[in-house]
């Protein structure tokens, strides 16, 4: 697929990832303090944890076995970056409602996204940050899947990068050879 196309595609998974998260309805049966929404909660978040780490796994084992164009790896690290940002965003949201304390700083859903994405970057400014034991765990584990996102594509980047340099860079000649066809004058 072209540029454009590969643009497009990126910039819907983005658009619909940001639709998803603002739209989602967030007040679930189970209040979150009593026993069974405490169980709920932790079931689901660590359910979206391996769901995200089997997808992620799924795009490695993809890559390795039938490595397509950089452009298509791209675009399912983009796409597993908008599934991250969505999930831990929501989570982060959800968690300051229900245990107000957790984070400084985070009162809106714009609030957790902006802290989940500046968690991605590894930029941290501090005005959005972990206090509660429970964010904190949480954030961590983000990093964890941020490294790994984050490796991955400076591998396919890379990786890409040295393909193009070895087709376009013409290869030494073999010991005794003559390159270009010149008479041998080292003789």
């Amino acid at each position: 697929m072209s540029v454009p196309g590969h643009a497009l595609r990126n910039g819907g998974a983005a658009l619909c990832a940001l639709l998803l998260y603002y739209s989602v309805p967030l007040n679930g049966v189970f209040e979150i303090d009593a026993w069974p929404g405490r169980v709920f909660g932790i079931v689901s978040f660590v359910a979206g944890v391996v769901g995200l780490a089997w997808l992620v796994w799924r795009r490695i084992q993809y890559f390795l076995n039938a490595p397509p164009s950089a452009g298509g790896r791209v675009d399912g690290v983009l796409l597993v970056v908008c599934i991250v940002c969505v999930v831990f965003s929501l989570f982060y949201y959800r968690l300051q409602q229900h245990r107000p304390g957790e984070f400084d700083g985070l009162e809106t859903r714009t609030d957790a996204l902006y802290y989940t994405m500046s968690t991605l970057g590894t930029i941290g400014y501090g005005d959005v940050h972990a206090v509660g034991q429970v964010a904190r765990i949480a954030t961590m584990v983000q990093i964890a899947f941020d490294l790994v996102v984050i490796g991955t594509l400076a591998t396919i980047v890379t990786s890409s990068v040295t393909r193009r340099l070895a087709a376009i860079r013409p290869e030494p000649p073999a010991a005794g050879e003559v390159s270009g066809g010149a008479p041998d004058t080292t003789r």
